[in-house]
């Protein structure tokens, strides 16, 4: 046991020089092989800049329907909430009042065409015997007088009676407006007045609507003077409501008010969009993306290929053509969507790093590989498992 015990001794230090040896080896030639890295290669564009602005839904058209005589009212003639057609009946209200002013309007109407008829008689009667010398100047001049009044008689009652039968029309209220009619503010048997503030129901248009949006005036300056407004007049505008998604149809903008808010330094902008559907709805919450103005050769840098140095400059990782990290200072513009719209810094062929950051040190060696896009990714699910 004691002769094994020292020949173990005596073999241990030429082990562990062999040991020491091979590991000297390992680490003179062994290297850690290159990170893999995805990059995404930059090439030069042209891009209509856009600016999201909140704004309100407001109807095309609105129409308040109110009563314009006094009366109860004894129908309503409409389903609330329902498309309703200009001239359409809505609501009626008594009418013995009217209708009775109407036939004592169409009484006089007869009285003073009676009266007229007998006024030319005289007049003609008057005429005849002054024609032969008999009848004097005096009575020729009543008889003209006579019928004179008696025509002003008759175009008074008439005109009296257009008026009883305009008020009598106005106990049927109806629509003046085809659109889409909200609840009813009075029901059955409810008393109406001709100078009450409270209109009876609301007809708005909604197969078209107007967006309304808000934008500073500096911005707006800002437009004008690289003739933002004017190139992007007629660009299609992209409406996200209020759960985030995007509204499938576009709208155009129509108009700006020539008016700057004095408390809030804004200027309102107004939109239509389409409303086929009646997705969009009066006083709803909405985001447009207003285009601004075109810029050419720019670079879209995915964000998540951007980072800030400690001064908070923009960055990003390149891969130059040794396949070597560079940091690259970037000059951003603005966002646009889930990318950078990117001036400086980069160039046409650039290849930034969007992801294998922690492989990808400034000066360090890396595999890039081109991240795919979203049709060769679902046409090939699972060549994307391992990043």
């Amino acid at each position: 046991m004691a002769h094994f015990s020292l020949a173990s001794l005596r073999a241990l230090p030429l082990a562990l020089a062999l040991l020491a040896g091979t590991t000297a080896q390992a680490q003179q030639g062994g290297q850690m092989p290159p990170g893999a890295v995805t990059v995404v290669t930059l090439e030069p564009q042209s891009l209509t800049l856009t600016s999201t602005l909140p704004g309100r839904v407001r109807a095309f058209a609105e129409s308040e329907v109110r009563p314009q005589v006094n009366g109860i009212v004894t129908e309503r003639l409409f389903q609330e909430g329902s498309d309703v057609s200009e001239g359409q009946v809505l609501y009626k209200i008594d009418a013995t009042t009217y209708q009775a002013a109407v036939d004592q309007a169409r009484a006089s109407v007869t009285s003073a065409q009676a009266t007229l008829r007998a006024a030319e008689r005289d007049f003609d009667r008057v005429s005849a015997l002054s024609d032969r010398g008999v009848s004097t100047q005096q009575s020729m001049d009543e008889a003209t007088s006579s019928r004179d009044t008696a025509r002003a008689q008759v175009s008074v009652a008439e005109a009296a009676l257009r008026s009883a039968q305009i008020e009598l029309d106005h106990t049927e209220v109806r629509a003046r407006l085809s659109g889409r009619i909200g609840l009813s503010d009075v029901s059955q048997g409810a008393l109406v007045t001709a100078s009450q503030t409270t209109a009876l129901a609301t007809i708005r248009k909604l197969d078209v609507v107007s967006v309304d949006v808000t934008q500073s005036a500096a911005e707006l300056l800002q437009w004008r003077r690289g003739q933002g407004v004017q190139a992007v007049e007629d660009a299609d505008v992209a409406l996200t409501l209020a759960d985030g998604s995007t509204y499938e149809q576009t709208g155009k903008l129509t108009a700006a008010e020539p008016h700057v808010d004095e408390q809030t330094g804004v200027v309102v902008l107004r939109l239509q969009f389409p409303n086929p559907d009646g997705v969009l709805l009066p006083g709803m919450y909405v985001q447009v993306e207003m285009p601004t103005t075109r810029v050419e050769n720019v670079f879209l840098v995915p964000q998540e290929a951007v980072s800030r140095d400690r001064r908070g400059n923009p960055t990003a990782l390149v891969v130059n053509a040794e396949n070597k990290v560079e940091p690259h200072p970037l000059k951003v513009l603005q966002d646009q969507g889930s990318d950078w719209v990117v001036t400086g810094g980069v160039a046409a062929g650039d290849r930034v790093i969007v992801a294998g950051m922690k492989s990808a040190a400034p000066g360090a060696t890396v595999v890039p590989q081109e991240r795919k896009t979203d049709a060769e990714a679902q046409a090939s699910p699972g060549a994307d498992a391992s990043k």
